[in-house]
Order: structure tokens, then C-alpha cells, then sequence
């Protein structure tokens, strides 16, 4: 009856294609199947160009709590720009600097420094903490030396010629 049973399973699984008996004919396999591609929006239109830029601004800062101290001011008319910037330095100096571009003499900057009315503080002392002597340790084990080992033989090279 085993030996019934045992074949039977042998007959329904070589049925089914599990075992092959290497002359079936290939499966047909269907290809994948891909969503549609999204859908963009119309491109923006393109920014004007103005052939001729014009623009001016200018800002400051005075903070009385940092001891922040700058200011800008640019403008533009065309291809050329001109501008300065200054700022306090940590000395105490101030630092100008006068720009203009443009495109026949390119980026040219003018740096102006004058001494400050008052120099920067000095910074306050470092506390150094004391630090003690260092602790005594025992001294390292000591090891015995290496053993000494015979020189290695010396082999012969013999030409049979």
C-alpha cells in the first residue's frame, strides 16, 4: 500500500510540471505591465530679461549689546555696479570697502581702514586649575631575555652539469 501511495504522488507531482522531464515546451511568459508615464505641467513662462537692470538698496546695524557695527549700500545701472561696505573690526578700526564692476575694467575694490577711537578689550584672564604631582606607580615587571637560537643550516647548491 506504501509503495501505492508513494507513486501516485510521484505520477501527480511530475503531472503538475514540478518535475520536469527536460523535453516540455517553454511557458509563455507575459511581459510586465507599466503604469502610464505622468503627465507634466506646460513649462512656466520665461522670466523677462531686462537689458538695462537698475536697483539700489542700502542697510545697517548698530547693536549696542554685541558692539556689532556694519553697513552697505549698493547700486546698479546697466552693466555697472558700485557699491561700499564697512564694519568694525576687533581692534576697534573700521574697515571701508569701495566697489565698482563693470565690464570693460571688471571687479575693482579700494580697502580703507581707520584706527579706532578705543581699542578692543582685552580679553579676560584664562583660570588655569592647579594640578597635583603626578601618582607614583610600581616599577615595570622585569622579563627574562629571549632565547638564543642556532643559526638556521646552510644548504648547498650542487651544479650537475
Amino acid at each position: 500500500m506504501y509503495k501505492l501511495v508513494v507513486l501516485a504522488a510521484l505520477v501527480a507531482v511530475a503531472r503538475a510540471g514540478v518535475i520536469s522531464a527536460g523535453y516540455a515546451a517553454p511557458h509563455a511568459i507575459a511581459a510586465p505591465a507599466y503604469a502610464a508615464a505622468p503627465a507634466y505641467a506646460a513649462a512656466a513662462a520665461p522670466i523677462e530679461y531686462d537689458p538695462n537692470p537698475h536697483y539700489s538698496f542700502e542697510y545697517s546695524v548698530s547693536d549696542a549689546h554685541t558692539g556689532d557695527q556694519k553697513a552697505q549700500h549698493e547700486t546698479r545701472e546697466g552693466d555697472v555696479v558700485q557699491g561700499s561696505y564697512s564694519l568694525v573690526e576687533p581692534d576697534g578700526s573700521v574697515r571701508t570697502v569701495e566697489y565698482t564692476a563693470d565690464p570693460h575694467n571688471g571687479f575693482n575694490a579700494v580697502v580703507h581702514r581707520q584706527a579706532g577711537a578705543h581699542p578692543a578689550p582685552a580679553p579676560a584672564p584664562i583660570a588655569v586649575a592647579k594640578v597635583h604631582a603626578p601618582v607614583a606607580y610600581a616599577a615595570a615587571p622585569a622579563y627574562a631575555a629571549a632565547p638564543a637560537y642556532a643559526a638556521a643550516p646552510a644548504y648547498g647548491y650542487k651544479h650537475l652539469g
